[in-house]
């Protein structure tokens, strides 16, 4: 781990002018502030504060300063900024004033799951394939569904628009740190994937934040808007969060031992039983559920399957071993709370030894999915109440907003028939 002489020495030497201290709001937006080298002995001191209800509202329970706590080893420059000048990132939770965890940190609430599994000597390699979009903004640089490309999957230049800005986020991703595995466009019209290699869950979940940011950034030198909305257009694919789970133990992973299959399924067993909750979490906006009812439809509606491509969770045989993969996900997700969910359902699954209910499918809607989750104990318990209650209430209110929209689809459907 740096330390805190370590991170100015970096800062002096690099001639970073500004580092943003970046951490997420009670949705898992990432959110920033700007500091300069100046305020950093406060910062490295958790001294560095900000008031609660400019963050969360104007409930009385955040009506109080919250402390920024940065985690030294997450310090990087950033590439894509100027090179004179630099801007470099630091990741922090947010804490109160005596120190204790604030209710909405959900870094803090993976990190306790982390260590509980790790005093069973368990750790969780975390392999995300995260899928975007990339778009056109229009003349005032605003975000658009439009593209004029028209390439499918895999496809090459020049078909595929967006092969060089797909190699500059590589680029600056690996510089970054990141290894990357490998990238291609995807199905949809304007859709790329970039994978990069297995890290343990609290990295990575750093690293969707940061890969995210740095896909945004890069886009934008390439006037694209870059988007990881689930489905920003009703005829083409989605965009998912596919992850992929080992568990390792003594340095071995659990799924390729001689128990490796029943020890995989009682971890979807976990999670497949608080499938509602969960989803309530890692597919958390109204959009989502229209991205999951494009694929997971029918038969294949049902979670479980050992071979079924449209499976919402399977086992599958990589080049590094067996894991789980959760295929439901999408990256407008905390991942933190996300990766919360799933490794302490999938524990629970484990230590109580819980089979796969195969005629269980996944929530029809945020609404269901909301109820969901208010009504399982033990997420709620997982969690915290203050959480779960502000979470809840938050996109409930998202669903109210939506069903008072009235959609073209509407429109289209009803105006000239009733």
């Amino acid at each position: 781990m740096r330390t805190k002489s370590e991170i100015m020495e970096m800062i002096e030497e690099e001639g970073v002018e500004f580092i943003r201290l970046q951490f997420t709001d009670m949705v898992g937006r990432l959110k920033n502030l700007a500091v300069t080298p100046g305020q950093m002995d406060l910062v490295l001191q958790n001294k560095y504060s900000l008031e609660g209800t400019a963050l969360f509202g104007d409930d009385d329970i955040f009506d109080r300063d919250l402390y920024l706590y940065p985690d030294f080893d997450s310090f990087a420059v950033l590439p894509w900024r100027p090179q004179q000048g630099k801007v470099a990132k630091l990741f922090c939770e947010l804490h109160n004033e005596d120190g204790s965890d604030f209710e909405m940190n959900t870094r803090a609430k993976l990190k306790r799951v982390l260590a509980d599994a790790a005093e069973d000597g368990y750790t969780f390699m975390v392999d995300p394939e995260i899928e975007f979009f990339l778009f056109h903004t229009d003349e005032n640089g605003l975000p658009t569904t439009i593209s004029h490309e028209r390439a499918g999957l895999m496809d090459v230049g020049p078909a595929d628009f967006g092969e060089n800005a797909r190699r500059n986020m590589v680029f600056t991703l690996t510089e970054m740190g990141f290894e990357i595995e490998s990238s291609h466009h995807e199905k949809a019209v304007a859709q790329h994937e970039i994978d990069f290699k297995e890290d343990e869950a609290l990295k990575m979940a750093d690293a969707i934040h940061t890969f995210k940011f740095a896909v945004r950034s890069v886009a934008k030198q390439f006037g694209l808007y870059a988007t990881f909305m689930p489905k920003p257009k009703s005829e083409e694919a989605g965009s998912g969060m596919h992850t992929k789970i080992a568990i390792l133990k003594d340095g071995q992973n659990i799924f390729d031992g001689p128990d490796g299959e029943k020890m995989a399924e009682y971890f979807v067993g976990g999670i497949v039983s608080h499938i509602d909750a969960i989803c309530a979490i890692t597919n958390s906006t109204v959009n989502s559920y229209k991205r999951l009812a494009d694929i997971f439809v029918g038969k294949n509606k049902k979670i479980w399957s050992g071979k079924g491509e449209c499976a919402a969770a399977k086992v599958r045989k990589c080049y590094n071993g067996k894991k789980v993969e959760l295929r439901f996900l999408d990256a407008c997700t905390d991942p933190y709370a996300a990766l919360c969910v799933c490794v302490a359902a999938g524990m629970e699954g484990m230590r109580n030894h819980t089979p796969i209910d195969r005629e269980a499918h996944l929530p029809e809607d945020l609404k269901d999915a909301i109820a969901g989750l208010k009504s399982d104990a033990f997420i709620c318990d997982l969690l915290g109440e203050e959480f779960v209650k502000h979470y809840c209430r938050y996109k409930g209110q998202e669903w109210k907003d939506y069903m008072k929209q009235v959609s073209t689809w509407e429109v289209e459907r009803y105006l000239n028939r009733l």
